[in-house]
């Protein structure tokens, strides 16, 4: 019996190496990219007031336009990783937040995307629209700050 379970300690031990190991050559460093409608959203703010827009706290821009958030999907490696880095919470916290907030009346809810490039057209088109990608490849965006992190690749 003793056998059997130093065999099984091995087995776990080894499997949860494999796994870490894994999970570890997954992680690449990589980066966020904030842009915004080139026509109304600023590109001089901090950190701070960045994620103050993203929030859903700031509803306004200076000029009076409306703040409009455009999100990947929680559920895809970007919006997973704009969850952790730029919200410090998971895509069903994130959900949640924003969830409860437009349930209070308080914002009107982000525009989730499967694409970047729908993100991307959406940003571009609609005055006061802010949003997260990975890398900018329309001309007519902003780029308002790059974030560097670790996005998970599995």
């Amino acid at each position: 019996m003793r056998l059997l379970y130093i065999n099984f300690t091995l087995f776990l031990s080894l499997l949860m190496n494999i796994t870490e190991t894994s999970f570890i050559n997954n992680l690449q460093e990589t980066e966020l990219t904030i842009v915004g409608n080139a026509k109304s959203v600023p590109t001089d703010m901090d950190l701070d007031q960045l994620k103050s827009v993203l929030k859903g706290e700031k509803l306004r821009w200076d000029d009076g336009s409306k703040v409009i958030i455009a999100l990947m999907k929680t559920d895809t490696p970007i919006g997973m990783n704009t969850s952790k880095e730029l919200f410090n919470m998971t895509g069903n916290q994130l959900n949640k937040h924003f969830l409860a907030l437009v349930f209070q009346g308080k914002v009107k809810a982000p525009t989730f995307f499967d694409s970047e490039d729908e993100l991307e057209a959406y940003v571009a088109h609609t005055p006061g629209a802010i949003g997260v990608i990975q890398k900018v490849n329309d001309a007519q965006l902003n780029t308002i700050m790059v974030v560097k992190s670790k996005l998970d690749n599995k």
